[in-house]
């Protein structure tokens, strides 16, 4: 009788034990995937403006004969972000696309008659929502990323995440040289 009460203990801690890695497993492969969701959903947006870009780059050309270098680099940088393969490379190329805009942006304060026109504010107002979009979309991935690196970085799941062979993931950052304002003379 003795025995038996004890073998089912030990059957329902065990019970127990393969409940909580199941729960666990699936806790940190749902994070995976909602990571997975985020980074697409940043991808998405990334691509949209890169789509914009050709139609401001068509209007603002006729006005702005004379700061071809601004275009070049507006050019150059959205070609490196149609053509990054890894998060890593989309995000350095996503950072010198918006820097170059910045510049573009600035630049073309000094062109009344392009800040006047009408296919110029609705892109300038397209790519406005869109960095919000971005700029959102980078928020909840790291939010996601947060809440893995939670789930695997704490006890129990530390353990779980070890026998998965699951590491922390890094968060976007913004680089120092992009918080910096465009420097324009003339």
């Amino acid at each position: 009788m003795l025995t038996l009460i004890l073998l089912i203990i030990i059957v329902l801690l065990l019970l127990i034990i393969v409940g909580i890695f199941f729960g666990y497993y699936n806790r940190i492969i749902r994070f995976e995937n909602r990571i997975d969701n985020a980074w697409a959903q940043i991808d998405v947006q990334l691509k949209r403006r890169a789509d914009l870009i050709p139609n401001l780059m068509e209007t603002v050309k006729g006005y702005m004969k004379h700061e071809r270098e601004v275009l070049e680099n507006v050019t150059k940088a959205r070609s490196a972000l149609i053509s990054a393969k890894t998060p890593q490379e989309n995000i350095q190329a996503d950072n010198m696309l918006t820097g170059a805009l910045k510049t573009l942006f600035a630049v073309s304060e000094s062109y009344p008659d392009l800040k006047a026109n009408q296919n110029f504010l609705n892109l300038q107002d397209e790519l406005t929502h869109t960095e919000d979009k971005i700029a959102y979309s980078r928020q909840h991935y790291n939010d996601t990323i947060l809440k893995f690196n939670n789930t695997i970085e704490t006890f129990p799941g530390v353990l779980f995440a070890r026998m998965m062979n699951k590491t922390p993931r890094d968060m976007l950052q913004i680089p120092e040289e992009s918080r910096e304002l465009p420097k324009v003379s003339f």
